[in-house]
């Protein structure tokens, strides 16, 4: 089967790329001929994994870049697109940012037996999960990395509008995040640049297995979710390659529910 972007010498920048959403939309991307960059954040232990992944990328004849940094950080960001800068050698460009940082606190606003949430946390929460994705675009674009036909895809879920025990930060990242994708599918159209959000369905990732009463929400969503079963963090690849096509160029400033029908019940 022929790649989409086999030659293109395009790039998928995937921000939270190790594991999750992020890791499913590298691969999925890599098997359709799109340079792969991803930023990640883990341990020494964690590596032996991630380069098995990216061995299978590698043998989809695509080039992989990898950086283990905080993404957050203002110095390691500036560091980072510089490097991307000299790689890329003004041919290689930005096709897609993929924003995939889950950072968030999961501490319940009122507790006798734990630590409660704080304003420090909001706002900790909201600017690695939201702002940060804005302060990627705007200095990719001031490097001049993105491609004349760009996408920014970002992931958020139900809890942007639903509360759930221990969720507030991340509700309200959440929430936040969408306002930004928004104002840059607004202020960035003039440039190319299309940016959307996906609302997933309940997937199993880590980040989901770190929410308190998890399991809870599992077994709802299994009765809740017209084909009773949860949503893979392949289901939500597939749907970041469709928004990269050509074909999807007019799907602007959308948040995209994928996740079979779950939230019509």
């Amino acid at each position: 089967m022929d790649q989409t972007f086999k030659n293109k010498n395009e790039w998928a920048v995937v921000l939270g790329g190790s594991s999750g959403l992020g890791l499913a939309s590298a691969r999925k991307l890599a098997s359709q001929g799109l340079n792969i960059c991803i930023m990640h954040r883990d341990k020494k232990s964690d590596i032996p994994r991630l380069l098995s992944e990216i061995d299978f990328m590698k043998s989809q004849g695509v080039e992989v870049l990898t950086y283990n940094i905080d993404a957050t950080r203002e110095d390691k960001r500036t560091e980072t697109i510089t490097d991307l800068t000299l790689k890329f050698q003004a041919l290689g460009k930005v096709k897609t940012l993929i924003f995939s940082i889950a950072r968030g606190n999961l501490k319940p606003m009122q507790s006798d037996q734990e630590a409660v949430l704080q304003s420090d946390d909001f706002k900790i929460t909201i600017d690695a999960m939201a702002i940060s994705m804005y302060d990627w675009v705007k200095e990719i674009f001031r490097a001049d990395l993105f491609s004349e036909d760009a996408r920014v895809i970002s992931f958020t879920s139900e809890g942007n509008q639903r509360a759930w025990k221990n969720y507030a930060a991340v509700s309200a990242a959440k929430a936040a995040l969408e306002a930004i994708s928004r104002s840059i599918a607004l202020e960035f159209a003039p440039f190319g640049i299309r940016s959307n959000c996906i609302q997933a369905g309940v997937t199993e990732t880590q980040s989901f297995l770190m929410i308190p009463d998890h399991e809870a929400i599992r077994e709802h969503t299994l009765k809740r979710n017209p084909y009773q079963r949860l949503t893979t963090p392949e289901d939500v690849a597939d749907v970041v390659y469709l928004l990269c096509r050509d074909e999807s160029q007019w799907i602007n400033g959308a948040i995209l529910p994928v996740d079979g029908g779950e939230r019509i019940v």
